[in-house]
């Protein structure tokens, strides 16, 4: 039967789209389903088992070392000042009097069926809620968590583990809807056994908030044991946080008379590792024709921003040190605008904190750092319109021929050019990419816009008349969400669009990392090969994701220097890209360094071997080196530590598949089903399977599910409407294809599978309306001709 044909190539492909490869253990982030090339055979391993996670090399560490908040008040005393009673300052305190902000006095919260009830015994705070295993249990708590605008506390659990109560207190005025306890998840029901429960990984303060809530932070976990020795060197955000270990600058600074010469090398940085900012003070000069300050000269240095980057961003950690003044992927993967995380232009979306929005802004290329509007110890800005008037001419902006509101909420710069959105509840924060409102994005696009953010009672469209009506129609700066929005809606032009926004170089990193993230098709090898030797980390180590050849010793020529690239993640990513390239295909320096670079990669899972995601990316790993052994393993073992991960039980089952078990991968995706009931992923995967049974009537729901749950994946809407067609009668599949079609009007399978059923069901004028639309996106293809003289043939 061709239709299960179909499906059993599809099946036999789900290797392909199946694996869901984690380069990084991204705090907080859902991963990237990419379509890879089918991976190797696997025959069953006879080796000796290795460590389920290998043990972290041997790193070189900087000489400097921390010396504590202490050292540093002799002589910067007035920046402690600022710097005391700051959110860094009190982003993680002992529970005392004085530091807890909550009602403990015997007071309760009830969050569906579950009543927390909070007290106090003598000095210590306590909490009486739902463990791990659904039961009321007592707690006393450890820590405090954040301080404004709202405040957790995090329990110890035995293996050194910190879990932060996602049942926070409100710590804003009572006018403000404050002074209350709140769940951080109102509007749905989390239970013990659910990932977001406060007992989960994702409430894990070892891994997800550690980092940035205090000082020299090693998570130390014993894989063996299960268990944490998670260290600091202060409990807070405190000096070498930002500035890195202040050991050299301690003895730099007490050097006196002839031993502090000027030929003295550590003047350049003080003492420090670097500076994070650069030597020469930047002047903000105005032009009086624009109204907007240029700097002096252009930026030199990242260093700063990039340090507090290492916080303020979506990011995975692969590597603990602190290192100010190297590139922010030496240490860390930041995210880029995909659809989990940011709206098509960029815009927020979910929680990304600050800067993977500033370096979207006109503000960031033309030099402005952090500190230029954040004073770097008290964190605050200029009260009012202030920050923005020092670089912006207010008799220009600070008016209401340029806002068009009278004087208050409305003639604020921020309201306008940095809208906010609120998470966890009650924190609203400012989008750092300081962009103009775009309400015709809105009508085109669906973004969100700064001018119906306050008049909810118009329409986008409404909006973007009246911005036309004022500027006189001038023409608008075209924006990439158009070009990305063709990515990922799959559009005919998309391909071209991306590999322009790729070679665009007057366009943000970000963005141009994001366009060659979203290609690898046709007609755009050549562009990604270009962008493998772009000035920036974040397109090179994109690149190195994108580009694909089934030629090794092309692969090879491409990524091989790239193994020894001056950033740490460009380096791994290269080498995991020709991880199971022969070694006859390398020369003996490309295998020295792609042993040195996988001991890198093999540090960043050991890093996270807490995590399900550390020990996916190795059980990948071992599938396509067709080490089956070790991919059970370590795909068992991701299970184990987080049973509600999708992506586990979809590549498990398809190692199964690969040795010809399929009646466990069956099992063992039966059991993701009921572990992961919002996957569309596992019952794409479980329907395939049962497929390759024969058992297609079966697997029609599972199917169904997957492309309901997931309507922008247009494979799963492909193979439920295979499916259909497969069963019958003629034409039950056409609707769900159309709907493919609607949302990804380029998907040429969609389109050839319409035209089949179409032309089977009989209707032959729709079958040749969408043959036509193949040939424009395929014009040369013999195959398509041949359908096309078949349909006239038929037609007569």
């Amino acid at each position: 039967m061709k239709e299960l044909k179909r499906i059993l190539v599809v099946a036999g492909a789900v290797a392909a789209v199946g694996i869901v490869l984690y380069v990084s253990s991204m705090s907080g982030t859902q991963p990237k389903t990419a379509t890879r090339p089918v991976a190797p055979a696997i025959t069953p391993s006879t080796s000796a088992p290795s460590p389920a996670v290998a043990p972290v090399p041997a790193v070189a560490t900087p000489t400097a070392k921390f010396v504590g908040r202490a050292s540093c008040i002799e002589c910067h005393a007035n920046e402690d000042s600022e710097w005391h009673n700051s959110h860094h300052d009190l982003a993680m305190q002992e529970p005392t009097v004085a530091n807890v902000r909550g009602d403990f006095n015997n007071t309760s919260f009830t969050y569906h069926d579950v009543t927390t009830t909070f007290s106090r015994q003598g000095e210590e705070f306590h909490v009486r809620t739902d463990g791990p295993d659904g039961a009321l249990h007592d707690y006393k708590v450890a820590y405090t968590f954040g301080v404004d605008p709202l405040q957790q506390y995090l329990i110890e659990f035995p293996g050194g583990r910190y879990q932060a109560l996602n049942v926070c207190w409100d710590v804003r005025p009572k006018e403000q809807g404050g002074q209350r306890w709140f769940h951080l998840y109102p509007g749905e029901n989390v239970k013990h056994d659910d990932i977001l429960h406060w007992t989960g990984p994702y409430q894990n303060w070892n891994h997800m908030c550690a980092e940035c809530h205090s000082t020299d932070v090693h998570k130390n976990y014993d894989a063996t044991n299960d268990s944490f020795k998670t260290s600091w060197s202060e409990l807070d955000v405190s000096c070498e946080a930002c500035h890195g270990p202040a050991s050299g600058h301690v003895e730099w600074a007490h050097r006196t008379g002839s031993s502090r010469n000027k030929s003295d090398p550590a003047n350049a940085t003080r003492g420090f590792l670097a500076r994070l900012r650069e030597e020469k003070p930047a002047m903000w000069i105005p032009d009086p024709k624009t109204g907007i300050a240029k700097r002096d000269f252009p930026r030199t240095s990242h260093a700063e921003a990039e340090m507090c980057a290492r916080c303020h961003s979506r990011r995975g950690t692969f590597n603990e040190q602190v290192l100010p003044g190297r590139p922010l992927a030496d240490t860390h993967r930041l995210a880029l605008l995909e659809p989990t995380w940011y709206e098509v232009d960029g815009q927020l979306k979910d929680e990304v904190y600050e800067y993977g929005s500033f370096l979207q802004s006109r503000m960031y290329a033309a030099g402005v750092t952090c500190t230029d509007c954040h004073n770097p110890h008290t964190l605050k800005v200029a009260p009012g319109n202030n920050a923005c008037l020092r670089c912006h001419d207010a008799t220009k902006f600070d008016n209401k021929a340029h806002h068009y509101h009278e004087a208050g909420k409305g003639s604020a710069c921020i309201a306008c050019h940095m809208p906010t959105k609120t998470y966890m509840v009650v924190h609203a924060r400012h989008d750092h990419s300081m962009r103009v409102p775009r309400p015709d994005l809105t009508v085109s696009l669906g973004t969100p816009n700064a001018c119906n953010a306050c008049h909810t009672d118009r329409t986008a469209q409404w909006a973007a008349d009246e911005i036309d009506k004022r500027t006189a129609g001038k023409p608008k700066r075209p924006q990439f969400g158009e070009i990305l929005s063709a990515g990922r809606r799959g559009l005919p032009q998309a391909g071209q669009l991306l590999v322009n926004l790729l070679g665009d170089s007057t366009q943000p990193a970000i963005v141009r990392a994001t366009a060659a993230d979203m290609l690898g098709g046709p007609g755009t090898t050549a562009a990604l090969v270009t962008a493998l030797n772009d000035s920036s980390p974040l397109v090179r180590a994109a690149a190195v994701g994108a580009v694909n050849s089934q030629n090794p010793t092309e692969l090879v020529a491409w990524l091989g220097p790239l193994m020894n690239d001056s950033v740490r993640q460009v380096r791994m990513d290269a080498a995991r890209k020709l991880a199971t390239i022969p070694e006859a295909t390398l020369t003996a320096d490309q295998k020295v360094s792609r042993a040195r670079a996988m001991d890198e990669y093999m540090a960043a899972q050991a890093l996270d071997a807490d995590r399900a995601e550390a020990h996916l990316n190795l059980g990948a790993l071992g599938a396509q080196r067709g080490d089956a052994a070790t991919a059970e393993r370590e795909y068992l073992a991701a299970i184990r530590l987080s049973p509600h991960f999708p992506a586990t039980y979809v590549n498990l089952g398809d190692l199964y598949r690969q040795l010809g078990r399929e009646d466990d991968a069956v099992r063992v995706l039966r059991e993701g089903l009921e572990k992961t009931p919002g996957s569309a992923d596992v019952p794409h995967a479980l329907g395939l399977a049962l497929v390759r049974s024969g058992k297609v009537d079966e697997s029609l729901p599972l199917l169904e599910k997957a492309a309901t749950l997931a309507p922008d994946v247009t494979r799963y809407s492909y193979v439920y409407a295979v499916a259909l067609e497969t069963v019958g009668p003629p034409g039950r599949g056409i609707d769900v294809l159309k709907r493919a079609h609607e949302r990804h009007t380029g998907d040429t399978d969609v389109l050839s599978a319409l035209v089949s059923y179409c032309a089977r069901a009989g209707k032959r004028d729709e079958a040749a309306v969408f043959l036509n639309k193949l040939a424009a996106l395929r014009p040369d293809d013999p195959e398509v001709r041949t359908m096309m003289q078949q349909l006239k043939s038929e037609q007569k």
